[in-house]
């Protein structure tokens, strides 16, 4: 039997004092427009992408798409 190691889909960012979503999605995505796709990933914790504060854990999902079943998605 082996075992197949798939990475994790969503990572977790801690905001910090000075912190946007374009911020966080150009640090982890490469594109600050992609903010969007962490604010819908954080719903509804957050309610205005314009509205985060130090202290909250974000969700950041990785962008691509992935075919899951019950073991494992890659």
């Amino acid at each position: 039997m082996s075992i197949k190691y798939v990475e994790p889909i969503t990572q977790f960012y801690t905001v910090v004092s000075g912190d946007t979503l374009s911020k966080i999605a150009k640090e982890y995505h490469g594109d600050a427009k992609t903010y969007s796709v962490i604010f819908e990933a954080n719903k509804p914790m957050l309610k205005d992408p314009d509205s985060i504060y130090p202290g909250q854990v974000l969700r950041i999902p990785k962008l691509g798409q992935y075919v899951c079943n019950k073991i494992e998605c890659v």
